[in-house]
């Protein structure tokens, strides 16, 4: 396991801790977290209240590695995530793309279908 792929299951696994301090700590400071139905958010302290904003109503969240791509600087990672978000299951199929740099993440996408998400809640 090469340093970028043991980084980024750890970010993975820290999403179940819903710290979002911990989790913007994995950014580099100029960072970007493109969640592919919104639009980029880009440095410290927009990743930290973008991140609370959606862990706000969320009650517990585990993420199932499935499959997982490491070469260089970039990780590759097909998921499942498993929250409860407001009371309500919701088990939604991910894709994210990682592009790494000096240990810390500079990008990430992550690709899922939003209607999955807003079904499951509603």
């Amino acid at each position: 396991m090469n340093d970028n792929e043991r980084i980024i299951r750890n970010f993975i696994a820290a999403w179940s801790r819903l710290d979002a301090d911990e989790l913007v700590g994995y950014f580099a400071a100029d960072g970007v977290y493109h969640n592919m139905p919104a639009r980029p958010v880009k440095g410290t302290e927009n990743l930290r209240k973008f991140i609370a904003t959606f862990l706000s109503n969320w009650d517990k969240t585990d993420w199932d590695i499935l499959n997982l791509l490491a070469a260089g600087d970039i990780v590759m990672v097909e998921r499942l995530d498993r929250t409860m978000a407001g009371g309500k299951p919701v088990n939604l199929p991910c894709f994210g793309i990682f592009e790494m740099r000096g240990g810390k993440i500079a990008v990430w996408r992550d690709y899922f279908d939003m209607a999955t998400f807003t079904r499951a809640l509603q």
